[in-house]
C-alpha cells in the first residue's frame, strides 16, 4: 500500500508542475495582441535593402527607402524603389485599418505600365515583387496578424538565446487560408520585446512553406528596432535577405508621402 501511495504521489508530483506551468503561459491570442501594442515611435523613416537569392545562387540587389506613419491607431506605409534601373520608380503603399471589420487598402504604382493598382484582400498571400515575403508580410512587419488565426499556445523556448512563448495558428476559415497563402503558422514571439523573432509557414496544402527569421534586434532612439529579415522558401529553395539601415524615428514626415498621387510622383 505505502508503494502504491508513492508511486502516485510522484506521479502527481510530476504531472501537476507541468499542468502549472502551461496554465501560466498567456493566451495565443493575447499574444498576437500584445504585439500590436508594443511602441514603434509615431514616424519611421529608413533605408531597405533587398537581395534576393535564387536556387542557382544567383543575387539580385534591389534598393528602397520606406516610410511609415501612424495616423492615430492606423497605421501608413510607402516603400520607394531606387535600384536598379528596372524596377526603379516602383512604389507601395498600404493603409492597415484598427477596424477588423474593414479591409486594408494597399496600392501598387509600375512606373512601366504608368498604372496604380489596387491590392485587392484576395491577393495579399501573393509575394511581394519577388521576394518570398507576402504583401500580408510586408504589412504587418514584426507583428502577428491577430484577426484571422485561432492561437494556441505551444510552450516556451529560446531563439537566439532570447526566451520566447511560441504559438501555433490555423487560418479561422478555407477561404482565409487561400487568401493568406498558409494552412497554419507558427510563431515565436519575443516574451520581453513582443516582437516576432521567427515563423514557420505552410502552405495551404499543407505542405512545409518557408521560415522567416528577425534578427539585429536593438535600440534606435529609444525604440526596438529590427535590422534583418531572413526568409528561405523551402519549396524552391529561394531566399530574401532584408537589411534596414538609416533608422530614423524623430524626423517628421509628411502627410503627402502616403498618398496615391506621391507613388506616380516618386520622392
Amino acid at each position: 500500500m505505502k508503494t502504491r501511495f508513492l508511486i502516485g504521489f510522484i506521479a502527481i508530483g510530476l504531472v501537476f508542475p507541468l499542468h502549472s506551468i502551461s496554465q501560466t503561459l498567456p493566451s495565443g491570442q493575447s499574444i498576437a495582441n500584445k504585439t500590436h501594442t508594443r511602441d514603434e515611435g509615431v514616424s519611421l523613416s529608413r533605408k531597405l535593402t533587398m537581395e534576393l537569392k535564387d536556387k542557382r545562387g544567383k543575387i539580385r540587389i534591389r534598393e528602397t527607402t520606406s516610410f511609415r506613419k501612424y495616423f492615430g491607431e492606423e497605421k501608413r506605409l510607402v516603400i520607394f524603389y531606387l535600384t536598379p534601373k528596372s524596377v526603379m520608380g516602383t512604389a507601395f503603399l498600404t493603409y492597415d485599418y484598427p477596424d477588423a471589420s474593414l479591409d486594408d487598402d494597399q496600392w501598387l504604382y509600375m512606373p512601366a505600365l504608368r498604372k496604380t493598382r489596387r491590392i485587392s484582400a484576395a491577393n495579399r498571400g501573393d509575394y511581394f515583387l519577388g521576394t518570398d515575403l507576402t504583401y500580408e508580410d510586408i504589412k504587418l512587419e514584426t507583428r502577428i496578424n491577430r484577426d484571422d488565426y485561432t492561437y494556441k499556445t505551444i510552450g516556451k523556448e529560446q531563439v537566439d538565446g532570447h526566451e520566447c512563448f511560441v504559438i501555433e495558428g490555423l487560418p479561422k476559415s478555407k477561404e482565409i487560408a487561400k487568401e493568406l497563402g498558409y494552412s497554419k503558422t507558427k510563431l515565436w514571439v519575443d516574451a520581453t520585446l513582443w516582437m516576432l523573432r521567427k515563423a514557420d509557414n505552410w502552405d495551404v496544402a499543407g505542405n512545409y512553406l518557408k521560415t522567416i527569421e528577425i534578427k539585429d534586434i536593438k535600440k534606435i532612439q529609444g525604440i526596438w528596432t529590427y535590422h534583418k529579415i531572413y526568409v528561405k522558401n523551402h519549396k524552391t529553395n529561394h531566399e530574401t535577405i532584408f537589411r534596414i539601415d538609416e533608422v530614423d524615428y524623430q524626423t517628421e514626415i509628411n502627410d503627402d508621402a502616403f498618398t496615391k498621387e506621391a507613388l506616380v510622383n516618386g520622392l
